[in-house]
């Protein structure tokens, strides 16, 4: 399945969307989420961090542009870098902090905002387009690459259409 579109009635979906997401996450993988503010992307993240098995503070990027955390799948450690682009005043300020160093690694990297650097990291796996529709939210899964197109299928299993 390369793309599906899901119904987020409230919070609580947006959560169990990240836990699912969780369950789908491979070492590598680079996951987008694009969406206004206040659309349920950290929100997602969140949950997934603690589907993962993250017991601290999740704190949003939104100031520090990332924060690192490890996690374990399957077993192993892996870094976790949650990206939050909005603020970053220039494509120089990606390339200045060595973000581009944790792309084409065993780390996860999901960022907010990608098109801040477009250009600088490649394409990813797996992109959620968040929309607010009154109080839920419209949000479309597209599976990029083949291992993305597989975690499509996984997330969606364990949501509602």
């Amino acid at each position: 399945m390369r793309r599906k579109t899901i119904y987020l009635r409230d919070e609580a979906e947006t959560i169990a969307l990240g836990k699912s997401l969780a369950r789908a996450i491979q070492p590598g993988k680079k996951i987008y989420l694009c969406g206004d503010i206040g659309s349920g992307k950290t929100t997602m993240v969140r949950a997934a961090l603690q589907a993962l098995g993250h017991e601290g503070n999740v704190k949003s990027p939104t100031f520090s542009l990332a924060e690192h955390y490890t996690v374990s799948i399957d077993d192993k450690p892996v870094d976790f870098i949650h990206f939050d682009l909005f603020r970053m005043k220039n494509r120089e300020e990606f390339t200045e902090a060595g973000f581009e160093e944790y792309f084409g690694t065993d780390a996860v990297c999901i960022v907010e905002w990608p098109e801040k650097a477009s250009g600088l990291i490649p394409e990813p796996d797996l992109e959620f387009i968040f929309l607010i529709i009154g109080t839920g939210r419209k949000c479309t899964i597209k599976g990029v690459s083949e291992q993305g197109a597989k975690a499509v299928g996984t997330i969606c299993m364990e949501m509602h259409d």
